[in-house]
């Protein structure tokens, strides 16, 4: 009989990783817990003698149950009402260790665009790509041969933006454009956003149905920017103790929504390209926010 609680130590040094794994896969932060509990719960069940490599089990054990899931999801998010964006890591914690395990992280334009891949495609190029697995250990987890796996990967790379790789973040000028955004967007200046917003800028948001947003994502500075300051004259102004603090989303400085209580309901996070705004992620269903920890609110 399998002694219940070994096992533990290993699983824990690795459960990190492999919920960057699930995360990476599913683009769901609930999701990957789950698939962390059951990897656990199998994990507990093997006998460990014969597990020469545990990384390399796990690694296997939580792709197998992330892509059986893929499928299901994919069916989910196609009938999804409006735009499907993935759940947003959410964390206050700026200190310099913090941040350079956060930088780790990828980025929701990233996870979005996976989207398109077919669940092969998206498993391939994640491992390969963004954990360096070799594929003939890919290949196992997908019951396919490794040269089938090469071109699996091979096939995703060319429909990702830049090779998928997110270029290297300064935090620092991030920071700054997002509370330049913040304080144009609360004063109503639809010219200060303009400068702050590619002229191509694509405005996405998610509100899954329950919470009021976009169907459809919003195209150009001029369009974006009167969306915005309309919503902040709506639903931030004039609302007793709604404010934003700037967090960190996926990685990068992004903005959070909360009430005088630090309780976030909605989240957003830019991307940038020479200093402009390209794209915006907003995430206001609160069945994606469940995770997100209370925002400390300063009096």
């Amino acid at each position: 009989m399998i002694d219940d609680t070994s096992g533990v130590d290993e699983f824990e040094a690795l459960r990190r990783y492999l919920g960057s794994v699930a995360y990476r896969l599913l683009g769901s932060v609930s999701d990957a817990e789950d698939i962390l509990q059951e990897a656990w719960l199998r994990w507990r069940a093997t006998d460990r003698s014969k597990v020469q490599e545990p990384r390399a089990f796990l690694t296997t054990v939580v792709t197998r149950l992330c892509y059986d899931q893929l499928g299901s999801a994919r069916s989910r998010r196609e009938s999804y009402y409006g735009e499907w964006l993935p759940e947003p890591v959410v964390s206050e914690d700026a200190s310099p260790a913090h941040l350079a395990e956060l930088g780790e992280e990828v980025s929701m334009a990233l996870l979005t665009v996976l989207e398109q891949l077919t669940p092969a495609e998206r498993t391939a190029f994640v491992l390969h790509d963004v954990f360096s697995i070799g594929f003939d250990e890919i290949a196992g987890s997908l019951d396919r041969t490794p040269d089938a796996t090469r071109q699996l990967a091979s096939r995703a790379r060319r429909r990702m933006k830049n090779g998928g790789r997110r270029g290297t973040v300064d935090r620092a000028a991030h920071r700054e454009v997002v509370s330049a955004f913040a304080s144009a967007a609360t004063q109503g200046d639809i010219q200060g956003l303009v400068a702050l917003l590619d002229p191509d800028v694509v405005w996405h948001s998610d509100g899954g149905g329950i919470v009021s947003a976009g169907v459809r994502p919003i195209t150009g500075a001029d369009k974006v920017s009167r969306l915005v300051t309309g919503l902040f004259a709506k639903y931030v102004v004039p609302e007793p103790g709604v404010g934003w603090t700037t967090v960190l989303v996926n990685g990068v400085p992004g903005m959070a929504w909360h009430d005088a209580a630090g309780t976030v309901f909605g989240v957003v996070v830019f991307e940038l390209a020479d200093g402009r705004i390209t794209e915006a992620h907003v995430v206001v269903n609160p069945e994606k926010l469940t995770h997100v920890t209370r925002i400390t609110v300063t009096p």
